[in-house]
Order: C-alpha cells, then sequence, then structure tokens
C-alpha cells in the first residue's frame, strides 16, 4: 500500500545523502515530493530521475526567501503541502573544544546553527500556512548526539539538542493543526559536509572506514543505509501512522541508548550459541 498516496512532501538538503533516500521512498509511497538543496547538479539528477514527480528548488537553507520559494513551488506544480522535512545539515567532525580555534569559535558556532537550527526555523516559518491549511506535518532530523555525548563536537551536539527543543516547542505551538516530530539516527555513510568556517567544507563523512568497524560499536551488529532510516519519516507524514505523534523524537540510531557500560556493545552476541540455534558469533541483524 501507498501510505503516502496524493500527498506533497518537501524535503530539505534532498539531493544527496539521507535526504536523497527520504526522497526516493516518499516518491515509491506515493508522494510527489519538492525539494530545497544547495546542488544544482544534484537537483538536476533528481529531476530527471522522478519527472514529474518531483519539483527542485536551488538555494539556502538558512535563507527565508529560498524556504518560501521551495514551498511556492510545490504549491505551484502541485496545489498543496502536506509534510515538510527539515533534514539539510553540517557536522563539525567530532572537533572537541580544546581544539577548536578561538578565532574560528564564533563564526563557527553562527554557521552549525545557522544551517542545523535556523533552516529549520525557516523552513517552519515558509510552510507554516499551506501546513495549517492541510492539517500536515513537519518532521526534522536530528542525531544520536541529540541525546548522548560522543556524536559530535561540542557546537554539533549543541545544535542537535536545540532541534530537540525546537521540536517540542513547536509541536506546542501548532498543535492541533501541526503534528512536529522528529527523527534520530544513528551512524551512517552519508555525504555530510562540514562547516565552511573550520576549513571542512570538503571533508565527506567517513562511511566506509565506519562500516568495516561497526560491529564492534553498533548494538545491532552493523549500520543501517541511508534507505532503512527512511521509513520513519513515512511513517511520520503518513496520515494513517503519526495520529498519536507531536513532540516526538525517534532513537532511530541502532540502538546507541543500551550500549551499557560494557566493553560489547550489546548483551546477546552469544545468544544463538546459549539456545542451541547456531555455533559462533552473530553478524547481527540482516
Amino acid at each position: 500500500m501507498a501510505r503516502l498516496k496524493d500527498q506533497v512532501a518537501l524535503v530539505t538538503g534532498g539531493a544527496s545523502g539521507l535526504g536523497e533516500a527520504i526522497v526516493a521512498r516518499f516518491v515509491a509511497e506515493g508522494a510527489r515530493v519538492g525539494v530545497l538543496d544547495r546542488s544544482t547538479e544534484g537537483c538536476d539528477a533528481l529531476a530527471s530521475r522522478y519527472a514529474d514527480r518531483i519539483v527542485c528548488t536551488v538555494g539556502d537553507v538558512r535563507s527565508y526567501d529560498d524556504n518560501a520559494a521551495a514551498v511556492q513551488a510545490c504549491l505551484d506544480r502541485f496545489g498543496r503541502l502536506d509534510a515538510a522535512v527539515g533534514n539539510a545539515g553540517i557536522w563539525d567532525y567530532s572537533l572537541p573544544l580544546v581544539e577548536l580555534p578561538v578565532e574560528k569559535l564564533a563564526a563557527a558556532f553562527d554557521e552549525l546553527f545557522h544551517v542545523n537550527v535556523l533552516g529549520y526555523l525557516m523552513l517552519a516559518k515558509a510552510a507554516l500556512k499551506p501546513l495549517v491549511e492541510s492539517r500536515g506535518s513537519l518532521t526534522f532530523t536530528v542525531s544520536n548526539a541529540g541525546f548522548y555525548a560522543g556524536g559530535g563536537g561540542a557546537l554539533y551536539t549543541a545544535t542537535k539538542h536545540a532541534a530537540v527543543g525546537l521540536i517540542r516547542q513547536l509541536a506546542h505551538e501548532l498543535a492541533p493543526y501541526v503534528r512536529v516530530n522528529g527523527v534520530a539516527p544513528g551512524a551512517i555513510a552519508t555525504q555530510l559536509q562540514g562547516p565552511a568556517s573550520l576549513g571542512m567544507e570538503e571533508r565527506r563523512f567517513p562511511g566506509a572506514s565506519m562500516e568495516r568497524r561497526a560491529h564492534d560499536f553498533v548494538p545491532i551488529g552493523r549500520m543501517p543505509s541511508a534507505a532503512e532510516y527512511a521509513g520513519a519519516y513515512v511513517m511520520f507524514a503518513s496520515r494513517e501512522d503519526n495520529v498519536p505523534a507531536t513532540g516526538s523524537v525517534l532513537n532511530h540510531d541502532g540502538g546507541f541508548g543500551v550500549r551499557g557500560l560494557v566493553a560489547v556493545p550489546r548483551g546477546g552476541d552469544r545468544l544463538l550459541e546459549q539456545l542451541g540455534l547456531a555455533s559462533g558469533e552473530s553478524g547481527g541483524t540482516s
């Protein structure tokens, strides 16, 4: 069943990584999708792939005008807006405070908070009227760093904690007309960039090396793909599935919250052997 049939959704940062996976899943579930992304090449590729199912706007999530243009593009092309997903973000590559140059601190703070928090506010502000009219939903990408230390440096972690607070406040302010929720992914092999203010704009998330080591630190035993995270966004956008949910953040992170204080990040590595189902080490979920 197409869970998003006849819905129109807008996804920021939808031309690469997790955002691209969300777009693909939304289209597969029957939605027509608008995208706001800074990559002209990425937007062109989406337009070529999905034809009349998609409308792309090239712009900066920090700009209200660009967010408003993306919303208007959805209204002009598809006639409505049912869901908006704030997903675009940057990472500080876990740079600790002691290594953060004092002369770059203010600029890095501004850049990370403007992209990761102000970008969400700009989307919410631009999409507010059509979402109220459609009794729609807002969903924001958080991170395991919104709940636990070690998922980023001080600046990134602060932005993701701020995103959790923003979700709860907007859920209060927009009830009962718009449901506001979040998805907090864990480690993911994606094209997450760093802030230009720290000279990290050309860096890329070390997904391949983390995938090789995932069994040692991810409780489910492997790193989920971007496509495997995308279903959570479908659930929050679905008019059948999200009825009870507002102000919620789904810890959709491979089990980081249950790692515990022991050396091995899960307690069930010997379960198959102990139950006589198999011998040897489990490779995690499939």
